[in-house]
């Protein structure tokens, strides 16, 4: 059988479909005002570059910020759920899962057969979710996509102390202001960013192999700060997008139904 993972961010709409226990098709679009729009939207270009149709997926899974309004979804899933799925799937030593998505973050404790232990989650605080980092982006004029890379290149270690978004951008201004080089405060905020999820997961008890999912994890910036803050090296997905993570854990789920 043939089926599909639906899951609607924030700030992205993913889609996956799968089959004989593979990936055969993804993709992602920004999300849009209306999450009915972002699902149809995403689910007719995953099936267009699958050269398929509606009628030939069996079952589809929705999961995410916008679940709830997916229309086609004939079984909704939590994102704990499918994130611990998708991961273990993808590495099955997987004990941990570190999601950062645009709203929120999550840390997962999950067992040798995938199942979910433990979380905790975050969406009260922007500080450690990937809204940190746009609003961060904005206020540097860099690339999202560019601030890890840029980061890399640091040569002075900067500290941002403030927990609060609109107190570290206060920072960074007040940083730009003393002519600090941008690689530096870049290198700063993946550190403040990376030791608040770092807290959050050592709420849990650490085990490895510890794996970050999520839009997120494709700054490496943070992926290593986050590494360095919870005390083990941090893994990434094997051959996928962090970001299709939670859609990939719906599909297998779909599998099952």
């Amino acid at each position: 059988m043939i089926t599909a993972g639906c899951d609607i961010g924030s700030s992205t709409a993913k889609a996956v479909i799968f089959e004989n226990n593979k990936i055969i098709e993804s993709a992602i679009i920004p999300a849009k005002l209306d999450p009915i729009e972002s699902a149809k939207t995403v689910m007719k270009l995953v099936l267009e570059r699958a050269g398929l149709s509606m009628d030939k997926i069996g079952k589809i899974v929705g999961t995410g910020y916008g679940q709830q309004e997916i229309p086609f979804a004939h079984k909704l899933a939590s994102e704990i759920v499918c994130h611990a799925r998708g991961a273990w799937w993808n590495n099955p030593s997987t004990r941990m899962i570190v999601d950062i998505g645009g709203q929120d973050s999550k840390a997962i404790k999950i067992d040798e057969n995938g199942r979910v232990i433990r979380y905790t989650y975050n969406d009260k605080c922007a500080s450690g979710t990937g809204r940190f980092l746009e609003i961060m982006a904005d206020a540097l004029q860099v690339d999202l996509d560019d601030m890890g890379a840029i980061g890399k290149r640091f040569t002075e270690k900067l500290t941002i102390s403030s927990q609060c978004v609109i107190f570290a951008e206060t920072e960074v201004v007040s940083l730009v202001n003393e002519e600090k080089e941008v690689a530096d405060i870049l290198n700063a905020l993946h550190h403040s960013l990376g030791s608040r999820v770092a807290s959050q997961a050592r709420t849990l008890l650490i085990e490895e192999d510890v794996i970050m999912t999520g839009g997120v994890a494709k700054n490496i910036g943070v992926f290593e700060a986050l590494s360095s803050g919870i005390g083990v090296p941090v893994k990434a997905l094997e051959n996928i997008d962090p970001q299709i993570n939670g859609a990939v854990g719906a599909a297998i789920i779909a599998a099952q139904i």
